[in-house]
């Protein structure tokens, strides 16, 4: 017997029956129905990721599964710390990768010795999941675990005898930590890896060697109120939505069609028509990678970044996964902490006042002319009243008069999805000197969806639903006037040498430093065009100021290397091969389709240079494809000899396509060469957006 689908199926009855209390009409449920679990998931909205594993002390993005678990000694490890900032943040829970790839265990699991208990931390005698646990319930967060299928030191990875190490770990993570509400599986599975001093690639079919059937039986029999995420979603509770860059897509149902494959635009997106609730969950880190890295100290989200991954992920009806990197002494570094406290800040400002409040409501139609359908239950500031429309009508619209002329820049609306998801499309106008105006125009709304449009004054507003799968009914609308926060200016160095200096804004004043203080409006230049810097290294410190406000965005740092303006990328006659020299990471080029992997990109540098390392950007276009995973880079001073200096993989970057930055010893060259071995998808496409060397 499956007590947990009864569980879920009692629960959301008694859910949908309080909610509808006295409503003698009330609508059928239409379409898949999220469970009592998934409905509980989505109202927490935001919460927190913690990555921290041997490879924080490697500078590595994932770890090999060979690390000395000696390595890791977080002297001033302090879960109470990542709570209260989560808390602060306003999170409502925290997932911590407990196992990543590389196999090594934040806690002292009995199965394996590969783990904190042959640390130096606490002499062996901690337990990282335990104390993140404690800390959760003191700070009234909910309890996250990751745990990677995929194992990098298991000498039995990719036999049968792994799925019961996996399961006893599962069964040790899900019984001795309380009440876990969400388990995260990832999608890495299978490559290289020390398998146990094997150091060889294994390849497992993911869709049948962890027989996730009988795992999530498991895990739902264990965690009767947990959620289950993984990255294809169909026999999941949860769906990755394609991308770990911080959105999902504007239009965005929270149904999949488990009896197919599920390609990516379907993540995106999710299926109309589909069978089953398969809510998106964006997970996105506030830095560049997901692990601890000091180059990144500089990378760190701004305020407007993370404020645009908001109304991408939350305002399109998702929820937000955002990571922390833990540094080496097992805190969040200070720059995390203070951008994230701003961000809760600036999203409790800007949804402070629902100016909808007290308006008077006229709907087109409503259920029955029953009042408890009427137009005001959608403004009435609960979630469990709705306005529904009249019997099968599957359109309608709401005014709301004014009793002054209002100004807004903010539209919020969720439906009751208690009984399903099924609004299509809906507009948004307003009453502006005497004429309706369109504000908005857009498709699915969900749990939740926010839009933001140019600030307007209105007298009224009239939301419209055009199309739905069924009576619309819609829970709650705000409108808002969000403060205008500014965003830093974007810094570019063409391959000429010079800097560009961008702002976001027409209105804005850029100034900027080259000391690596930081700037002021009187302290630093003022940007009026392109900055010369000549050809060697340079450090770019940068704000926009608003002088009718006297405020300033926070500050842009970019660090380049020397000038590639003498550079000549050799045996290619394509001109637009010099698209990943020109600084523009917008434009790229693409290797002859022909050519079989490995392929060699030769540059002349022009004169000897002390090369210690390389860049590489891949195309930064959504689902690029062409993007190198596995590398092998060559130096030579005469371009005859050559000798290999490094190679190795991008981990990740398929998911998270971002500069990816190697180096080595520092070598005497003239020419470098990098070998594409292999890419994200397994054929011989190869790009690039940009590439540049480092230099000691």
């Amino acid at each position: 017997m499956n007590y947990k689908n009864i569980f879920s199926a009692v629960l959301l009855f008694a859910t949908v029956h309080f909610y509808a209390v006295g409503q003698s009409n009330t609508p059928a449920p239409f379409g898949p129905l999220p469970t009592a679990n998934q409905l509980a998931w989505q109202q927490m909205e935001y919460y927190a990721f913690v990555h921290f594993s041997v490879n924080t002390y490697t500078d590595m993005a994932w770890g090999n599964g060979d690390e000395d678990p000696k390595t890791f000694n977080p002297v001033s490890l302090d879960c109470r710390q990542w709570a209260r900032i989560a808390k602060e943040a306003g999170m409502k829970g925290i997932i911590i990768t407990a196992k990543h790839h590389s196999g090594f265990c934040l806690w002292p699991s009995k199965y394996t010795e590969y783990s904190v208990k042959n640390c130096p931390w606490k002499n062996g005698k901690g337990d990282i999941v335990r104390e993140m646990s404690e800390a959760c319930k003191e700070y009234g967060l909910k309890l996250g675990i990751y745990l990677s299928p995929w194992d990098r030191n298991r000498a039995d990875y990719g036999k049968p005898e792994y799925i019961t190490y996996f399961r006893n770990q599962l069964r040790e993570l899900l019984t001795n930590y309380g009440d876990i509400f969400e388990v995260w599986f990832d999608g890495a599975n299978g490559g290289n890896g020390y398998y146990g001093g094997a150091n060889e690639t294994r390849k497992i079919d993911r869709t049948t060697y962890y027989d996730w059937e009988n795992t999530y039986k498991l895990v739902r029999e264990l965690q009767p109120k947990i959620v289950i995420w993984n990255d294809g979603g169909k026999r999941a509770d949860l769906r990755w939505v394609g991308t770990e860059a911080g959105y999902v897509g504007e239009t965005n149902w929270s149904l999949l069609d488990s009896t197919g494959d599920v390609p990516e635009d379907m993540l995106r997106h999710g299926v109309e028509n589909g069978n089953k609730w398969v809510p998106g969950e964006v997970n996105t880190s506030i830095r560049p990678e997901w692990f601890y890295h000091k180059k990144e100290d500089g990378k760190v989200k701004t305020l407007p970044q993370l404020m645009e991954i908001y109304y991408n992920s939350i305002g399109r009806n998702a929820t937000l996964l955002l990571n922390f990197p833990i540094m080496p002494n097992g805190l969040i570094h200070p720059k995390d902490e203070k951008v994230v406290t701003a961000f809760a800040q600036a999203v409790k400002k800007a949804f402070a006042v629902n100016l909808l409040t007290g308006c008077k409501t006229a709907a087109s139609n409503f259920r029955g002319k029953d009042e408890k359908f009427a137009g005001d239950k959608a403004i009435d500031q609960s979630n469990k009243t709705y306005w529904a429309t009249d019997g099968d009508v599957k359109t309608g619209s709401l005014t709301m008069q004014f009793t002054k002329p209002v100004t807004f820049n903010r539209f919020l609306v969720q439906e009751y999805i208690p009984l399903g998801q099924r609004v299509k499309s809906f507009t948004v106008e307003g009453f502006v000197n005497g004429a309706w105006k369109e504000l908005a125009k857009q498709t699915t709304i969900g749990y939740k969806r926010i839009l933001r449009f140019p600030t307007v004054t209105a007298t009224k507003l009239r939301f419209a639903v055009t199309d739905a799968k069924s009576s619309p009914l819609i829970s709650s609308m705000g409108i808002y006037n969000a403060p205008q926060i500014l965003a830093p200016p974007v810094v570019v160095r063409e391959r000429s040498g010079d800097i560009t200096i961008k702002p976001a804004d027409a209105e804005s004043q850029i100034y900027y430093t080259t000391n690596g203080s930081n700037p002021t409006p009187a302290t630093a230049a003022k940007y009026t065009g392109p900055v010369k810097t000549g050809d060697g290294k340079v450090m770019i410190k940068a704000i926009a100021w608003d002088a009718k406000t006297g405020k300033s965005s926070s500050v842009t740092e970019e660090s380049f290397e020397i000038a590639r303006k003498n550079w000549k990328i050799i045996g290619i006659n394509d001109t637009t091969v010099n698209n990943i020299l020109d600084g523009n990471p917008g434009t790229q080029w693409y290797q002859n389709n022909s050519m079989q992997l490995p392929v060699d990109l030769v540059i002349d540098l022009g004169k000897m240079e002390n090369v210690s390392g390389f860049k590489y950007l891949p195309d930064q276009n959504w689902w690029a494809s062409g993007i190198i995973s596995k590398y092998a880079f060559f130096i030579s001073q005469d371009g005859v000899e050559w000798t290999k200096v490094n190679e190795g993989e991008f981990a990740n970057i398929k998911n998270n396509p971002l500069l990816q930055s190697k180096s080595f010893a520092p070598q005497k060259a003239r020419f470098i060469k990098l070998q594409a071995l292999q890419n994200t998808q397994g054929d011989n496409r190869v790009g690039y957006a940009e590439f540049e060397v480092i230099t000691e």
